[in-house]
């Protein structure tokens, strides 16, 4: 992921990390009744004052979507070669940051864990999916030199994508697991990609 190059924004991005990782390890550690926004302020080492400046809530801090993620998601998908259909773009763009960071990795299966566990966090994590799914719907559409309001297709292929590796991360979290989750994601990926490349 980039990094802002100036020194503010910086440390206000490491604020925001600390309070969303003291977020949910508190919660997966102590439940989510169990955590105040007191408690994570505490955790990250500043005060709860600050932390609403980040987060309107607690469940917010816990599956919310950081906004420098949607911006690297879409700098990525532009940058995938020419030649790739717009669902394997999608699905690359995707997997890469499933597997190229473990840290990553874990914070999304960490978040489908906790919201399988809290159905109360639903509400906030499906409105974080939906920022990305914006984010790519309408970045496909300026690869795809479309109009995301008038042409379907840019829509069709990221909640296509996007509901495989929810469903993928679902089925692997679940425990017993001996593939390594990139691997579930790459068979899951192509194979939505073959089923959609038949006539």
């Amino acid at each position: 992921m980039s990094e802002p190059s100036d020194l503010r924004s910086r440390k206000k991005l490491a604020t925001y990390r600390a309070l969303a990782h003291a977020a949910r390890e508190l919660t997966a550690e102590r439940g989510l009744e169990a955590v105040t926004v007191d408690d994570i302020a505490a955790a990250a080492d500043v005060s709860p004052r600050t932390f609403f400046n980040y987060f309107s809530s607690k469940e917010q801090a816990i599956v919310g979507v950081e906004p420098a993620v949607l911006e690297d998601l879409a700098a990525s998908l532009l940058e995938r070669p020419r030649e790739e259909r717009p669902i394997e773009a999608v699905a690359a763009v995707l997997l890469e940051r499933m597997t190229t960071d473990a840290e990553t990795a874990r914070r999304w299966l960490l978040r489908a864990e906790l919201v399988e566990r809290y159905p109360s966090l639903l509400p906030r994590h499906l409105a974080a999916m939906a920022d990305i799914e914006r984010t790519l719907v309408t970045t496909l559409a300026q690869r795809m030199g479309v109009d995301a309001d008038h042409d379907l297709r840019p829509m069709v292929v990221v909640s296509a994508v996007t509901a495989l590796q929810r469903s993928t991360l679902a089925w692997w979290n679940r425990g017993g697991r001996t593939e390594p989750l990139g691997d579930a994601l790459r068979s899951a990926f192509a194979a939505l990609a073959t089923e959609l490349a038949k006539p």
